[in-house]
């Protein structure tokens, strides 16, 4: 139970982390030096998509163990 509120965690984690980082690469959010850049835009929806993915596994199996 703990691994999976872990787990639950980073993928909440990587989902704020690299929204914000795709949020300011494409200036929608003020600040940094990530702003328009498109790798850093590139990397923080790949890190957000796998923070989704992650948390779909994550409440798959807690599906399946009730």
């Amino acid at each position: 139970m703990l691994g999976r509120l872990l787990a639950v965690a980073a993928a909440l984690v990587m989902l704020l982390i690299g929204g914000r980082w795709t949020a300011q690469a494409q200036g929608w959010v003020d600040g940094g030096a990530r702003e328009g850049s498109q790798s850093i835009a590139t990397i923080g929806a790949i890190v957000a998509g796998l923070g989704v993915a992650l948390l779909i596994v994550v409440v798959q199996g807690m599906r399946r163990d009730r």
